[in-house]
Formats: structure tokens, C-alpha cells, sequence
């Protein structure tokens, strides 16, 4: 098989008119030409950090849709469904994505729970994790969120750690804002990477130290315009992700777009390359094709490198994409779910005035870290939603048992009537609902209730929803379906008054304890600075 066009030659630095030579799946040759058609080959593309069930598709139906945007391959945590179904959930994904051709590289999830101040499905101790990182199919032990564990020595933690370093497997990081001496145990500690960074100084420290920096571009963070100075000073120390993309992003853009804004802004185009190719391949070991004879035959063809429009994608030498059409097809997914939990009633999240001042969870559009704000409350003997003030009800319901829910408050989603819920509420994936009135709360909560999970929105007598049966998180539906469900929703949610650009996305990030500074678990408010509980009255 004979493949032609401009090679972009990411080891020497150089575009050339050339034809591939494919023999049994493998490059066996690479001849220059002294002409070509104008279109370019370059090597698939890798995500170097993502999971997978937060585009709310299976692994398979997830394949069907990246590789139309040129990407061959994934570097995944799948903590989300372990945090509902354990290690029998991290299994579930490996023979999902066995069923299609892209290539998944698993890591074995860390944290799981993220911490011990939430409620979740399932409990990976130090030998589940010892257990998992031995499986051929786990390729690396999965960010550590649990930084403090980390930094101050947990046994637990510790032994996951050497556990992973015990069979030479790659440690991922999360430590937000981390610095200093705290930065430096983390490091030495074995963690060589970060996706977390959201400042040059931050991702700079972090560097200095020897980490590798993934660039986060997805639905709820963007890192891109901050952290993008780099591939001018440290391009070998960076890889490109998405960390959490949902499925209508994914129909648009995957790191193709990400390659495109940074080429076309002036980032030289082989360091832009690097890094969703060679710098993931070699930083994970990666059996992934670099474009080179003896190599799999993953590539990509596209029309320029300035738009990174894809008109086909190779696989192990097989053509799964071209020119629109996805060449091959997805098997339904084997049915699994962990949802044990029983309707609400609006008495349940009654908030009974305690005092006279509440912490309020600020959230801000396009980041996943909140702030703190404190609100005098008005005179009465319950406390509620003050639209006026953008001070809505947030709730949180364990799916995985009865025990009541958890209630809050925040701001920034400036929502004007109703109330929206979901079940992909990270890390735990408990019921989180934002809403304006307690019966509108119960109603979007008990909606997703039976469903056994998804997203759902209540205003009134009107409801729409999008069921999520696989583990409660993901479908097996088509990634256009659910996408175009999601965008009905979303789009619903701002018709209520909701200025948030990917509202369910950054609601379920609003559970996220190991992220700072405010947040809401099923069993009450967080203080992630503090890494403890706080009172919900301020006075």
C-alpha cells in the first residue's frame, strides 16, 4: 500500500515531498518525491491526559468520533468509573475499547475516592491499585490527586507510589497551585507530570523541578493561552489534553483544533507536534507510530497545518477515517451501573437558619477552581435562593445509598428560574443539583434518580433529560446523539438564565474537593485550602 503527500518529519525537522510504503500494518519504506499532491502526513495525534467517561461516550463510541479529528491515540484515567464500579469498571473500559481502532493506554486510578470526605461506589486501597498497574493493559499509576497524602507521607499512598516505581510505570500528577518546599516532596516523591497549572510562573516552578507539563485545553479549563509562551523556552517538557472533554466539543475540535491555533499564532510547527506525538511516546512508552520505517502506520493526512482539517486517519496501517466517513463500526456496550439511591422530597434540602451570614461557593466560568464569598442573609427562619443576589441552592445526593443529601449555596451560574442535575459529578459521581426553588431542586434530582443516571433539567412542569446508563456517567449511544441531546439541555439551561459557555461541565466539577478553594460533598461543605470540613454559617 502506497500513501503519498508532504511528510512533516518531526525527528529531522523537515517537510518533504514523499510516498509511504505500508506492508503488514508496518512503514517498511519512506521514498522522497520530487512532487507531490498538496496535502500533509503527519503522525497521529495523541491525548496525553483524558477521561474518557467525561465525554459521556464508551470507550467505543468515543473512537468513532476522535479519530475525524485526526487522533490515534489516548492516554486515560479511568478513575471516573472506577470511583462507581471499582477495579470491575476500570476492566469494563480496557474490553469496550478493545472492540474499535484507536489506542488506549489506561493508567490504574490513584485516588479512589479522590478523598475520604465524600461517599462513592468504590474503595481502591494500595494493593487493588498494586494489582491493577500489573495488568498488561495499565500502562501507568493515574494522576495523585491525594497531594497532601503525598507531601506528608500517607502510608497508603506511599505504597501505591512504590508500587508503580517497583514496575518502572509512570506516576501522574495533580497538585493546583502546589509550590515550594510542599512542590518539591511531591516531585521527589516520583510524580513527573502535571495538567493542573493555570499561571507561566506555576508551570515554570514546576519545570525547574523536572515535571512535565500537560497543557490543558477542555470544556470547563483552559490552559492553552496561559501556558502556550512555553514551546518557545521548554517545548520538550510539554504535551498537549484535554482532561475533560464532553462530547459536543469533541464532534468540533480534539487536539487537531489545539495544534491549529498554535501553528497558525506562530508556535513552530515540528514543537507543536512533539508534543502530542514523540514527547507523550516517549514519556509513557507508548507503542504509538512516529512516522518512521519499522513503525506502525499511524498517521494522519490533512489539508494544512495551519487548520488541521482531517481527511484521513491510519490505525496499525488500517484507514478508519476518510473524508467524513467513519470506516468502521461500534458494538453496543456491556450493560453496568452502581445506583442504589431512592427519590427526594423538597423537606429533605430545607435549610433551617442558623445564624446570620452563610459561605457561599464562588464559581467562575472556564476554570475549575472556586473562591469563597461571604452573604448576610435575609431575616427569616429558612434560608434560600436570592435570585437577585445570584445566591442559588446547590445540593448534592449519594447515589450509592439513602443517606440525606448535602446542601449549599454558590454563585456565578446566575440562574433566573428552575433547576439543572446530573449524575457525572466528579470524582464520586453523586447527584449534583443547581437550582432556584426547593421543588424544582427535587424534581431535576429525582429525574436522574430514575433514570439511574444522567442529566436532567426542571422548571416548572417542564422537564428534559439524557440518560447515561453505563456506570450512570456514559452512553453507548453516538457521539452526534448524545452531543446533540447535551447541547438541548445545555442550551435550556441558558434560556433559565445560566451565562456559564458549558454549564453541566462546570457543575460537575463543583463536587471536586482536591480542587480549591469552596466545595460541596455529599456529607457538606469543603474547605479545599484547609483540606477539612467548614461550617455552612459563617457567624
Amino acid at each position: 500500500m502506497i500513501i503519498s503527500g508532504k511528510i512533516v518529519d518531526i525527528h529531522f525537522r523537515e517537510i518533504y515531498p514523499a510516498q509511504i510504503t505500508v506492508e503488514d500494518n508496518i512503514i517498511s519504506r519512506i521514498e522522497r518525491l520530487d512532487s507531490c499532491e498538496e496535502r500533509y502526513i503527519m503522525p497521529g495525534l495523541t491525548d496525553s491526559h483524558i477521561h474518557i467517561e467525561s465525554s459521556m461516550l464508551t470507550p467505543g463510541s468515543f473512537a468513532v468520533a476522535a479519530v475525524s479529528r485526526g487522533t490515534t491515540a489516548v492516554v486515560s484515567d479511568p478513575h471516573e468509573i472506577a470511583n462507581v464500579l471499582g477495579a470491575d469498571g476500570v476492566r469494563f473500559m480496557i474490553e469496550d475499547a478493545a472492540k474499535v481502532p484507536l489506542r488506549f493506554f489506561f493508567g490504574a486510578p490513584s485516588c479512589v475516592p479522590a478523598t475520604p470526605f465524600e461517599s462513592a461506589g468504590s474503595c481502591l486501597d494500595a494493593e487493588a491499585v498494586s494489582q491493577l498497574l500489573s495488568m498488561p493493559g495499565i500502562h501507568y499509576l493515574a494522576e495523585m490527586m491525594n497531594y497532601p497524602g503525598v507531601v506528608y507521607g500517607d502510608r497508603e499512598v506511599m505504597k501505591k507510589l512504590d508500587a508503580a516505581r517497583k514496575l518502572n510505570k509512570p506516576v501522574d500528577g495533580h497538585a493546583p497551585g502546589l509550590s515550594g518546599e510542599q512542590l518539591r516532596k511531591y516531585v521527589a516523591a516520583g510524580i513527573s507530570t502535571d495538567h493542573e497549572c493555570t499561571s507561566l510562573s506555576e508551570a515554570e516552578e514546576k519545570i525547574g523541578l523536572g515535571m512535565k507539563i500537560l497543557i490543558r485545553e477542555g470544556s470547563a479549563a483552559k490552559n492553552l493561552d496561559a501556558l502556550c509562551p512555553l514551546f518557545k523556552t521548554n517545548p520538550e517538557m510539554l504535551m498537549l489534553c484535554s482532561d475533560d472533554l464532553h462530547p459536543e466539543m469533541l464532534l468540533k475540535q480534539h487536539i487537531n483544533a489545539l495544534v491549529a491555533r498554535l501553528i497558525s499564532t506562530g508556535y513552530d510547527i515540528f514543537d507543536v507536534l512533539r508534543s502530542c506525538t514523540i514527547n507523550p511516546a516517549n514519556h509513557y512508552g507508548l507503542n504509538t507510530g512516529m512516522l518512521r520505517p519499522g513503525d506502525h502506520a499511524d498517521l494522519i493526512i490533512v489539508d494544512n497545518p495551519r487548520a488541521m482539517n482531517v481527511e484521513e486517519t491510519w490505525v496499525g496501517g488500517i484507514k478508519v477515517f476518510e473524508k467524513g466517513r467513519v470506516l468502521f463500526e461500534y458494538r453496543k456496550a456491556a450493560p453496568v451501573n452502581n445506583f442504589n439511591c431512592s427519590p427526594i422530597v423538597p423537606a429533605d434540602i430545607s435549610v433551617a437558619a442558623k445564624g446570620k451570614k452563610i459561605r457561599v461557593i464562588e464559581a467562575h466560568d472556564g476554570s475549575l477552581n472556586t473562591g469563597e464569598t461571604i452573604f448576610q442573609i435575609p431575616p427569616g427562619t429558612c434560608v434560600n435562593a436570592d435570585i437577585d443576589s445570584d445566591i442559588l441552592k446547590i445540593v448534592i445526593k449519594d447515589r450509592y445509598s439513602d443517606r440525606p443529601p448535602a446542601v449549599g449555596f454558590i454563585k456565578g451560574f446566575r440562574l433566573k428560574k428552575g433547576a439543572f442535575a446530573s449524575s457525572v459529578a466528579h470524582d464520586s459521581h453523586n447527584i449534583i443539583c443547581i437550582g432556584v426553588n426547593d421543588n424544582d431542586i427535587a424534581n431535576a434530582v429525582n429525574i436522574v434518580v430514575e433514570m439511574k443516571g444522567g442529566l436532567a433539567v426542571a422548571n416548572g412542569g417542564k422537564i428534559a433529560s439524557l440518560p447515561l446508563p453505563v456506570g450512570g456517567i456514559m452512553s453507548d449511544e453516538p457521539a452526534g446523539k448524545v452531543a446533540t441531546e447535551y447541547e438541548n439541555l445545555s442550551l435550556i439551561v441558558g434560556d433559565m438564565g445560566c451565562k456559564m459557555a458549558a454549564p453541566f461541565m462546570t457543575l460537575s466539577f463543583m463536587a471536586l474537593l482536591v480542587i480549591p478553594e469552596l466545595k460541596l460533598s455529599d456529607r457538606g461543605l469543603f474547605d479545599g485550602k484547609e483540606f477539612r470540613f467548614t461550617d455552612l454559617f459563617a457567624d
